[in-house]
């Protein structure tokens, strides 16, 4: 099937060509359709599947076919998004997709001062992606009305619940017409999400591309045991010994990942952190660091990882598993994306045992369980003692965007990733205080394809990247 099978007009498909896109994905293939008839939709598929342009193209298609003249301080569709980065992210896109139109684009989100924003929506905008916190505050000031809205889109459903944006939501959608469109989008589907889905939703088509349950198909995964003062040694050996293009590790809290970066520099590896206490120029330059490969090792926590559409991710590090089974599958997700291959090391604490037998039970499969290696705590001690000090975090400040009701999007922190090919690294939270160490990932055996085991030695082999285990999702 091509998108011209879609029903979609000759200057998306023009634009679409321009970036020598030919063939849709699942969700584009579904979904489209759906939407040009003026469905309410729900759909279900994994980030990196091609959500954005299939809410993006159709929409761009009705919004020019209304032929309806945007008036000042309005905009016609409303795309919410959890973060800064993926509103970043789904405004280019749409820019890109619309730009044989006359349609405009604009971006509301914290990090940036409320002035520029005002002035952005002053003039009448068509398609505004915005965060719900920052979206509310230029309502409350009088400078923007939803109540001419032809289309809401809900980017990241699960998320935005999981953040809090619950009652930001509800606010926002008493304020729009009930005439409008609604499409709901969403990595999984909990029970939360079909509830809110048929209280917003008018006799909604659903749009299930990737069961909630499965994991990436080429995505190996892997577990070690360690002691959670441990796991930073285990992380240290995992990068001196891995070779990666491209790594995500994913801690459970934002001071948790600001301290795995320094106990990395602290061991001369760098990296990169991305989490809500960055500033946007932080977050902006850390991403721009990752993508580039200059520093290939990115720090994140989950809520901060979803604006992150990188290629070329080749493992993820859970320096912590994640409590909800399902943020583990989303974890997992960031690598093997566009038909590549990736790996997926997780490292368990004692009292993280129950949330990897979750996740076992969710993916119905077993993690491949890597023992430490043996020399594994003398190395840890080595490690320890040749650490650099380092400062101690600051107590967390409460993020200014996010009100008691909504939470604030995530930022960037650094983090240099090492150099080869590899997978990449999702991971848990690093431990406080400097005892925390870590171990070195046991090695794989010769033969069983190259990739990243923790203390493994190189990278991507014939037989395929390892995969770690189970990560522990955070906020």
């Amino acid at each position: 099937m091509s998108f011209q099978s879609l029903g979609l007009s000759k200057s998306i498909l023009d634009a679409l060509a321009a970036k020598n896109y030919e063939t849709p994905t699942p969700i584009q293939r579904d979904a489209i359709p759906l939407v040009l008839e003026g469905r309410d939709l729900l759909g279900i598929a994994q980030t990196g599947t091609g959500k954005t342009a299939a809410f993006v193209l159709p929409s761009i298609d009705l919004l020019v076919k209304a032929n309806v003249r945007r008036r000042p301080m309005r905009c016609r569709m409303l795309v919410l998004a959890p973060t800064r980065e993926l509103v970043s992210q789904i405004a280019d896109n749409a820019r890109a997709y619309a730009k044989h139109s006359k349609l405009t684009v604009a971006t509301v989100f914290g990090g940036v001062p409320v002035p520029r924003n005002i002035r952005d929506v002053a003039p009448g905008v068509d398609i505004l992606v915005a965060t719900p916190g920052r979206l509310l505050d230029l309502i409350d000031q009088k400078c923007l009305g939803l109540g001419e809205l032809e289309i809401l889109v809900l980017d990241e459903a699960d998320q935005m619940l999981d953040l809090g944006f619950i009652h930001a939501l509800r606010r926002i959608v008493s304020m729009v017409p009930k005439s409008r469109q609604t499409l709901f989008f969403s990595a999984t589907m909990p029970k939360d999400i079909r509830e809110l889905a048929d209280k917003y939703l008018t006799d909604p088509a659903t749009v299930q591309v990737t069961p909630v349950s499965s994991t990436a198909e080429r995505v190996e995964q892997f577990v070690t045991f360690v002691q959670q003062t441990e796991k930073q040694a285990l992380l240290t050996l995992f990068f001196r010994n891995t070779k990666i293009d491209r790594s995500l590790v994913f801690t459970r809290t934002k001071h948790g990942a600001d301290r795995v970066v320094k106990l990395l520099a602290a061991n001369g590896i760098a990296s990169n952190a991305i989490h809500g206490n960055k500033s946007q120029p932080q977050r902006e330059k850390a991403l721009a660091a990752f993508r580039d490969g200059t520093v290939p090792i990115l720090v994140a926590t989950d809520i901060a990882a979803r604006g992150i559409d990188v290629s070329g991710v080749s493992h993820v590090v859970n320096f912590e598993l994640p409590n909800v089974s399902e943020q583990y599958v989303h974890r997992i997700g960031r690598t093997a994306r566009a038909g590549a291959s990736g790996v997926a090391f997780s490292f368990c604490a004692d009292d993280e045992r129950p949330f990897l037998k979750g996740i076992e039970r969710l993916t119905k499969q077993k993690v491949e369980i890597v023992p430490l290696p043996d020399d594994f705590l003398q190395q840890s001690a080595q490690i320890k003692a040749s650490r650099a000090p380092y400062a101690p975090d600051r107590p967390e400040r409460p993020p200014s965007e996010r009100g008691p009701a909504r939470p604030r999007a995530s930022h960037a922190h650094g983090a240099k990733p090492a150099h080869g090919r590899g997978g990449p690294a999702r991971g848990g939270q690093p431990q406080r205080g400097e005892g925390q160490g870590g171990g070195r990932p046991p090695q794989r055996e010769a033969g069983t394809g190259g990739g990243g085991r923790p203390g493994g030695g190189g990278g991507r082999g014939r037989g395929g990247r390892g995969r770690g285990g189970a990560p522990r999702a955070t906020a």
